[in-house]
Formats: C-alpha cells, sequence, structure tokens
C-alpha cells in the first residue's frame, strides 16, 4: 500500500517498545514493521499472540545483538533488503540497558556493555543507513531520559572513566552517563542530518519495565507512569508537528513539553558532540571491523 508507513526499530521485543508497535498496530493506518531482536523466537511469538489485521499491518522481525557490531552490520543488511524500494518513514530507537561496568566489554570493545547498547551500536546503525535516512527524510526518534541530567559530578570529564570496560562504574552512573552520550549522539545527528527529523523524547518514571525495577522503582512514587502511558509518550514524538524553531531544542517530555535547552544545556556543546559521535570508519577501527563492512 502507497501510504504504508515504514517503522525500523530496536528494543521493540519487549516493554515500552513492543507496547508502543502493539499500540500502532491498533491503528487504521497501516504499518510496516522491520525489528531488531536478541531472541527473534521469543519476539516471533510475542507478536504472533497479538491480534492485529495482517493484511494492513506486517512485521519483520531480524536478528540483532547491540553488544556485536558484526551483528549491526548483518541486521542492516537484511534490513535494507526487506525494504526494497520502500523509505524509511520513521527509526525508533528505542533499545537501552541498565548494566554496570563491572566486567570487560563486549567483544574486546574498550567500553562497557551499557555504552555500546545505549550509544556505540545504535549510533553505527544510523551511519550504515545514513544514505536511506536522507534519502527517506526520516524522522529519528531517540528514547531519552530524564537521567541525561545525572553524569556524575556534573562533568563530562567523568564519562571517559565510568563508560570504560572495567572501571567498576555502578549501574546508574554508567546509564546516566551512556544516556546523555546518546543524547549527544541526537544533536550530532541533527547537525549532521539536516533532511532528517531529529526527536529526542522521555516515556517518563515507567517502574514497571526491567529497566526501572532493576533500580527499584515502583508504582507509588509520584508521576509514575504505566507501560501503556510511557509508549504513549513516546508516540507522541512520531506525529508531533511543532517541531521548535530553535534547531537545538529537540527533547519531547513524557508530559508533551518541549523542554528548554538549559535542563540539557551541557550536551549543546559540539566539541563533546564530536567527541563522542565518531564516524564510521573511526568505529570500524577503534572496534576492530576495519573492512568487515
Amino acid at each position: 500500500m502507497s501510504n504504508t508507513k515504514t517503522v525500523i526499530a530496536t528494543g521493540a521485543s519487549s516493554g515500552l517498545g513492543f507496547e508502543s508497535v502493539k499500540q500502532l498496530l491498533e491503528k487504521s493506518e497501516p504499518y510496516n514493521f522491520i525489528l531488531g531482536a536478541r531472541d527473534t523466537k521469543r519476539t516471533q511469538a510475542a507478536y504472533d499472540a497479538l491480534s492485529f489485521d495482517s493484511t494492513k499491518h506486517s512485521v519483520h522481525i531480524l536478528p540483532l545483538d547491540l553488544k556485536d557490531l558484526r551483528s549491526v552490520q548483518v541486521f542492516v543488511q537484511k534490513a535494507l533488503a526487506q525494504l526494497g524500494r520502500s523509505k524509511i518513514d520513521y527509526l525508533f530507537l528505542v533499545a537501552g540497558t541498565h548494566d554496570d561496568a563491572s566486567g570487560p566489554g563486549p567483544n574486546g570493545s574498550q567500553w562497557c556493555d551499557g555504552y555500546v547498547v545505549n550509544h556505540l551500536a545504535q549510533h553505527y546503525l544510523v551511519h550504515l543507513i545514513r544514505e536511506t535516512l536522507v534519502a527517506s527524510q526520516t524522522r529519528i526518534i531517540f528514547v531519552s531520559s530524564g537521567a541525561i541530567r545525572n553524569v556524575r559530578g556534573q562533568d563530562p570529564k567523568t564519562l571517559d572513566v565510568d563508560l570504560k570496560a572495567n572501571s567498576g562504574a555502578g549501574k546508574r552512573v554508567v546509564y546516566c552517563g551512556s544516556k546523555f552520550v546518546q543524547l549527544l549522539g541526537a544533536h550530532y545527528w541533527r547537525r549532521h542530518l539536516p533532511e532528517c527529523t531529529i526527536v529526542a523524547v522521555s516515556p517518563g518514571l515507567v517502574p514497571d519495565t526491567k529497566l526501572a525495577t532493576d533500580i527499584g522503582l515502583s508504582m507509588d512514587m509520584p508521576d509514575a507512569k504505566t507501560i501503556p502511558e510511557g509508549a504513549q509518550s513516546l508516540l507522541a514524538a512520531f506525529t508531533r508537528s511543532d517541531i521548535p524553531a530553535d534547531p537545538e531544542q529537540i527533547f519531547l517530555t513524557s508530559w508533551g513539553e518541549w523542554w528548554p535547552k538549559d535542563v540539557y544545556a551541557m550536551s549543546l556543546d559540539t566539541a563533546l558532540q564530536n567527541k563522542w559521535c565518531l564516524g564510521r570508519e573511526e568505529i570500524e577501527k577503534a572496534e576492530g571491523l576495519a573492512g568487515e563492512s
């Protein structure tokens, strides 16, 4: 169908990502989903259990392990083959993890798991499909968090220590730091992909996700949202047309307002964005992938 919207998404096998796709599958507008998942069989079973109209919507689930940049390469190859001549209407970067930095980095990386999953692998994914994103004038949605305000010591120099493998940094420190770097990435792509619309969005405080329960959040907390409510906050980033005229004002809050820039002022430093948002070739060299993509 010519009016079908195509969504490529990470992190849609459970939690907020799964609920967001579920809600879109309930809409009358047709959607074509290309979803990356580490456990494809379990994810396929979860979507098969939904009673959506398969004559209107389509769901394609492809293997993707964000701890392995080689898996990102294979996912992109398969996703583009599945896409064919269609455009990408939305790139929905939902995936996130909540790990400490107590062990070695994945696949020999100098970085901890939380950094690789929450930023590096998805940043690399954008690099790999950049041409298609530009041609499609895609809306790229980064699922962010209010945690970006809590970088240790309010000092970005701590990221150089905390996000390394074996740094010993705890889950909260790694999560806040890696999500802050992810926001740097959103600003980086805002500058480098002017053809696309970039939105960072927070689902709000959603205690019932696995990520949130790991740190002891509960529905008794003020402003707590259910998973369906959190997903609705994320889906607002798909449809909002009132994009602020100021290109740096890209953060959509869970209560539906565009956050003032002073809240995330530290992330507006272009030198900091460039430092943490390597080019494709730089990533491949640093992660031992040179010549493989």
